[in-house]
């Protein structure tokens, strides 16, 4: 028995944000099936690398999922439809605005043929607003939002995170919201419509920055791997590579002092704080670095650990994926032969299930048209699935 036993989700959406809420139900229990175009999901042939044929970008938010190809736009699809939402709990698409009404996927029609239907729509500006028929793309919104400029070298240009931070934060607002609704659908009887979007999850993400844009008035800069408002919290370079560190309060700045024997830092009014140690932040880490780059890294690793000061190496990907840490945590998996990076889920009665590889495109169609009452192989005649 898992989490989400029994639920059952149908996924209308691609690419990454609609599949990773999908994949994050799907780990915890639920039946998740991918309703697919003929075509397939895109990320299906974004790469290299492929694996057996399998892309590693399809692969990383995919797994534990059942795989139907249908052409929606065909006559004969909607009874299957139909059926499928009768049997549903919730459906995710990621359409443009509009384009779930024109296929007879919008909620209003849905709701009316299960008013339990838990429907989750996710886009790039919302489904409503002046923005709504836009498209939505992470990049295009990680510039639009405000995290570009204050992303990347403060002397440089702007720059977007290294992954699609806005895409993977709205699929999780989206499960979210999605478990919030299934409570409410479970004490009420009924379903509800979620609108999620790239933009709005994006802008809540500036957090701290943003907060202080609105405090101020004023535009926030770019701090590189600096800290706009904690001093020392950033990197640094020992003669022989380069560490981050972490002083977020004043109970460790003075165990920082201490292990770098400069204890009059913590009395020094220009030091003694926070406050002041960001108003003098380039002379305290002009000075700092100087002391840094006269040992190689594992002795500041090794000092600042025994001190209980939060440090750490600048790891590559691949270091950090086959660190101790990630293997005590069971952080990567292989399933059906394909690696992957697990669920970050721990929980201690109902854990995270890993049960089947991503799907190959159609794998489960047969599977999925038998147990909604049709006939596959009248279908597949039709053209209407494959």
């Amino acid at each position: 028995m898992h989490s989400l036993s029994g639920l059952v989700v149908l996924e209308f959406s691609r690419v990454l944000a609609g599949p990773w809420c999908g994949m994050m139900l799907a780990d915890l229990g639920a039946d998740v099936l991918k309703i697919e175009g003929f075509d397939g999901d895109e990320t299906r042939g974004l790469g290299p690398p492929f694996k057996d044929g399998l892309s590693a970008y399809f692969a990383c938010c995919n797994r534990n999922k059942k795989s139907l190809a249908l052409d929606l736009r065909h006559p004969q699809a909607r009874q299957l439809v139909e059926a499928l939402v009768r049997q549903a709990d919730v459906v995710i698409e990621n359409y443009r605005t509009g384009t779930a009404e024109s296929l007879g996927l919008g909620y209003a029609e849905l709701s009316v043929i299960n008013p339990r239907l838990v429907y989750c729509s996710i886009s790039g500006y919302g489904r409503t607003g002046p923005d709504a028929l836009r498209p939505g793309y992470d990049f295009v919104v990680q510039a639009e939002s405000g995290l570009m400029s204050i992303t990347g070298p403060a002397d440089g240009e702007p720059q977007k995170v290294g992954i699609a931070i806005a895409d993977l934060a709205t699929g999780q607002n989206a499960a979210i919201a999605i478990l919030a609704a299934l409570r409410h659908r479970d004490a009420t009887g009924q379903g509800q419509q979620i609108d999620v979007s790239l933009f709005d999850t994006q802008l809540s993400w500036l957090v701290n920055v943003g907060s202080n844009a609105l405090f101020t008035g004023e535009d926030a800069p770019r701090y590189g791997n600096s800290h706009a408002s904690i001093v020392p919290y950033q990197a640094f370079a020992a003669s022989d590579g380069q560490f981050v560190l972490a002083i977020a309060s004043e109970k460790l700045w003075r165990l920082a002092c201490d292990a770098l024997q400069r204890p009059d830092w913590a009395d020094d009014p220009d030091f003694r704080d926070n406050a002041s140690r960001v108003r003098n932040r380039v002379a305290l880490c002009e000075s700092l670095a100087a002391i840094f780059a006269q040992q190689p890294l594992q002795h500041w690793l090794d000092l600042f650990a025994a001190a209980g000061v939060p440090a750490a190496p600048i790891h590559s990907v691949s270091q950090a994926l086959r660190s101790p840490l990630a293997a005590a945590r069971g952080m990567t998996m292989t399933l059906g032969g394909v690696p992957m990076v697990a669920s970050p889920l721990h929980l201690s009665a109902t854990p995270v299930d890993y049960r089947q590889p991503p799907p190959k495109l159609g794998q489960h169609s047969d599977e999925i048209v038998h147990r909604a009452g049709c006939d596959p192989d009248a279908l597949r005649a039709a053209g209407a699935i494959r």
